[in-house]
């Protein structure tokens, strides 16, 4: 069990942590990967859930390479179907303000740390009305490699000015729980209901069914 007093910050992932997000790009995903003769579903979409989405991108084009559009009208078109749904649908996840409260009571310092672009990232916190709450906002965009590689989350730790062993990650994608492992942080995994349950998330040092849970586990 994750002990408070051993955090010195928490460091939000975004999609399917604090936004209802998951179904919005499963739905994006399915649509824009049909236009170019991917059933996404049936090839099993959810192996790069997490990923950043150029990544995912690449990763499908290398499988089932396609000519009618160019992996960058791709991205564009997934891109431009999940900022408009964010805009007009997103809401928050269970939990989302009530948890930021509570570890800033504990004096926390607060990150956030997602694989998405940082055109999407800032329509989710204009959205929700929640960027004021984070110190640092880091986007998996702006370096070499997205999660599962830890250099987000490391990058995070560093503009927290936070040893990465005292940070408490949150996560939803098994990707995001190995790239914070990998950073030597501990991790609170809140599985996304929108996928199949993934035994590997036991990985996580703590599995939670929401934030609100969460904060509960800790009073």
């Amino acid at each position: 069990m994750i002990k408070l007093e051993e955090i010195d910050a928490v460091i939000y992932d975004m999609d399917g942590v604090l936004i209802d997000s998951e179904p919005f790009w499963k739905a994006t995903e399915i649509n824009v990967f049909k236009q170019v003769g991917i059933d996404f579903v049936k090839v099993g979409g959810e192996k790069t859930v997490g990923l950043r989405i150029d990544e995912v991108i690449d990763y499908w084009y290398a499988r089932y390479p396609w000519t009618n559009m160019s992996t960058k009208e791709v991205l564009r078109a997934i891109m431009n179907e999940m900022i408009h749904k964010v805009r007009t649908s997103g809401v928050s996840l269970s939990g989302v303000e009530a948890s930021i409260a509570f570890f800033k009571e504990k004096g926390m310092k607060i990150g956030l740390a997602s694989s998405s672009y940082h055109e999407l990232i800032d329509a989710v916190l204009e959205r929700l009305e929640i960027r004021d709450h984070f110190q640092v906002i880091n986007s998996a965009e702006d370096l070499e490699h997205g999660k599962p590689h830890p250099d987000i989350y490391i990058k995070t730790a560093k503009e927290l000015d936070v040893d990465p062993t005292r940070c408490l990650v949150i996560e939803d994608s098994l990707n995001g729980v190995i790239s914070a492992k990998a950073a030597k942080m501990q991790v609170v995994a809140i599985p996304d209901g929108t996928h199949a349950p993934d035994q590997r998330m036991i990985l996580a040092d703590q599995i939670e069914a929401s934030l609100l849970h969460l904060v509960k586990r800790f009073q």
